[in-house]
């Protein structure tokens, strides 16, 4: 993107190497920012790439949670070894399903409200990827 530079944290790994991390410099109901960029909706860090969660595959489950729920059928950035879902204020259900492909895939998975998980991530962002529930 033209005119934005990126914001990173730079911090030293245990072999001594400079390591860059994302920075969530605010977050509200309804929006978060993450390296300059505010997002209205919910987001899924994959890689450190931030992108928009496509939660239309789940909308079938609606009814059965009274929320949309995390799915096995969205896009889980699975290539990690700890997945963070940020439920918001605690109302974002992840299905059994979500729970099981992590387990299947040894990924340390922790669902923890939005708060928490913000903090989760800052504190380990190496080999972790989110999914953050902004709206409510």
């Amino acid at each position: 993107m033209l005119g934005r530079l990126p914001l990173f944290q730079l911090f030293l790994d245990r072999d001594g190497h400079w390591e860059a991390s994302m920075r969530f410099q605010k977050f509200s109901f309804g929006s978060i920012r993450i390296d300059g960029v505010t997002y209205a909706h919910d987001v899924v860090i994959d890689r450190g790439d931030v992108r928009k969660r496509k939660k239309k595959p789940s909308k079938k489950f609606r009814d059965e949670f009274g929320h949309t729920p995390v799915s096995i059928e969205e896009k889980i950035p699975w290539k990690c070894r700890r997945l963070v879902i940020g439920t918001g204020t605690g109302a974002l259900p992840v299905m059994h399903d979500v729970k099981s492909e992590a387990k299947r895939r040894k990924i340390a998975l922790l669902m923890l409200p939005r708060t928490d998980a913000i903090e989760e991530l800052k504190q380990h962002p190496d080999e972790t990827n989110a999914i953050l529930h902004v709206t409510c």
